[in-house]
């Protein structure tokens, strides 16, 4: 089972699920998890092959991953500590994690924030993929990884996020890599599923200024489409917007789960 940590609130009966995105661990919450715990339930949890999870699954039993694949290992840690239900946030591709979480077990989700959310991917972000397939044999993962990082946090304030991210990436296996950047065979398809099936529960988008790569989208077309969405857009903050600009994120979402609760 995924590697986990559960933050009890003496009160509080909300739980809030903590996802990470690809390449980093339950680490990047380190300037939300005191500021959650003080209101609610909090887990965090390192995806397989991440983090703590590093050993998870045995490496027999590894394969090319599907998000139902690596969404149903949360499930199941829910499962195992009896939450019924929980408030999902996440981070880059953490957030088509929480999101097909959703379509595994609809009723596991009160309401959905989703950072730096990942909704489409414009023709340089798709250009990048392709380039990245051709690539990933021919040249070490971590540069790969590198030029991401550098492409999704490019600016001087993005830079903790960026050396965050890249630090935490370097603890990745070559073979783990792989497993994980198959996932962007997927990411198209599952986008598409997405946006024509909304899921009816309460959902934040908090997105920063700076983030050309993804902010577009969510803009002008989910914070239009989806009846149940609220967009809020972090000013002078890129894509991983929990790192570069912890106190707005953490109010905003206290905020929202507060009023969903």
């Amino acid at each position: 089972m995924l590697f986990h940590k559960a933050y009890l609130h003496t009160n509080s009966t909300e739980w809030l699920v903590l996802v990470h995105g690809a390449g980093s661990n339950s680490s990047m919450w380190f300037k939300q998890i005191k500021a959650f715990a003080q209101h609610f339930n909090v887990l965090t949890i390192d995806l397989r092959g991440h983090g703590r999870s590093k050993d998870y699954p045995p490496r027999h039993e590894r394969n090319t991953y599907t998000f139902e694949m690596v969404s149903q290992d949360i499930v199941d840690v829910l499962n195992k500590l009896k939450i019924t239900s929980a408030h999902f946030v996440g981070v880059s591709l953490g957030t088509l994690i929480a999101r097909t979480i959703g379509d595994i077990d609809a009723a596991k989700v009160k309401t959905l924030i989703l950072g730096g959310a990942i909704t489409h991917l414009n023709w340089f972000g798709q250009f990048m993929v392709f380039f990245a397939r051709f690539c990933k044999h021919l040249v070490p993962f971590y540069w790969l990884y590198l030029l991401c990082a550098w492409i999704l946090m490019p600016g001087s304030r993005h830079k903790e996020a960026r050396l965050h991210f890249i630090t935490e990436s370097q603890k990745l296996e070559q073979s783990e890599f792989l497993r994980w950047f198959s996932l962007t065979l997927q990411v198209m398809p599952t986008l598409r599923k997405f946006f024509k099936h909304e899921l009816p529960v309460p959902t934040l988008y908090l997105m920063g200024e700076d983030d050309f790569m993804f902010l577009p989208h969510v803009r002008d077309k989910i914070a239009h489409f989806h009846q149940h969405t609220i967009v809020k857009i972090i000013e002078k903050c890129g894509h991983v917007c929990n790192v570069e600009a912890p106190d707005i994120f953490n109010n905003t979402v206290i905020d929202f789960v507060k009023k969903h609760s």
